[in-house]
């Protein structure tokens, strides 16, 4: 069994929170690289990082994912982690705290990208010459387009790239006004969901 496979089947028996115990021998054998440490660490502190996780972020999801992050980057970062220094789950706990910061960061980023988008699609608005943070909104937003369905992707491919309201991309389609906004909300919902993994990217 993998570090990755380890980790999402623990994350599945986590149940509630519990004063983790790790023994020194435990985080010895971890930081020798013995996988079977990882389980045993797991189950020890895998609870605790959920929490932490759950509190944080208010969504089971995430706190799910960052857990299986958390440990991931723990295992591939283990050559780190000295016993003289402290305690392993402290070491970990550390280790959660920036995976709830950049999963709270790329969530910030996800909003602002379909808000952005919402915007034009509402106002259109013309776009200004783009500075390159513009230019990578919109090659990560033109990617997340391209998985939706034809009429929603037209929607706000109209609305982001060719700046008009809701009314004109009615007159340009044919489409229903009702149609239109039916397509742009469940558009944008879809847009979300799409860029949260584009955003957030692979685990450290």
């Amino acid at each position: 069994m993998t570090a990755t496979q380890t980790v999402r089947t623990g994350t599945a028996r986590v149940q509630a929170a519990a004063e983790p115990r790790v023994t020194d021998e435990t985080a010895a054998r971890f930081a020798q690289g013995d996988e079977g440490a990882l389980t045993d660490v797991y189950r020890s502190c895998g609870a605790l990082v959920h929490s932490l996780a759950r509190r944080a972020l208010g969504d089971a999801g995430e706190a799910e994912d960052v857990t299986q992050n958390v440990f991931l980057a723990a295992w591939n970062g283990r050559g780190g982690f000295d016993p003289r220094r402290g305690a392993l789950s402290a070491w970990l706990v550390g280790i959660t705290r920036r995976k709830v910061a950049d999963a709270l960061s790329a969530r910030t980023r996800r909003g602002e990208l379909v808000a952005a988008a919402g915007s034009t699609l509402l106002t259109g608005t013309p776009h200004d010459t783009p500075e390159p943070t513009a230019v990578l909104d919109r090659v990560l937003v033109t990617q997340a387009l391209a998985a939706l369905p034809a009429a929603q992707r037209r929607v706000l491919g109209l609305a982001f790239y060719g700046d008009l309201t809701q009314t004109q991309i009615s007159q340009v389609t044919g489409w229903p006004l009702g149609t239109v906004k039916s397509h742009a909300r469940r558009g944008l919902l879809r847009l979300s969901h799409t860029l949260d993994g584009t955003v957030a990217g692979p685990a450290a």
